[in-house]
């Protein structure tokens, strides 16, 4: 068996982890394994959720909200400019 290292880790989360895997009766490998297959699918069901779901506006508010941003930066840059 190979000892791996993990730089950073505190005290109270390396104790953590040991009670975790004692209490799921894992080795400390196979828990910190699944914990990186669920945080994998986790993480890429919430970003295929944000990026994949329907609208939460219409086109129309879309364009409204872009036009008037436009307005606002342009506004705010005239008013920089003139204070300068």
């Amino acid at each position: 068996m190979e000892v791996k290292t993990i730089k950073g880790i505190d005290e109270e989360t390396w104790t953590r982890f040991k009670v975790l895997a004692a209490k799921k009766r894992l080795t400390m490998g196979k828990l910190l394994s699944d914990m990186v297959v669920s945080y994998s699918k986790h993480s890429d069901d919430t970003w295929d959720k944000i990026l994949y779901s329907g609208k939460i506006i219409s086109d129309k508010e879309a364009e409204d909200i872009h036009k008037i941003t436009k307005k606002i930066r342009k506004e705010s840059w005239v008013r920089n400019a003139d204070s300068h």
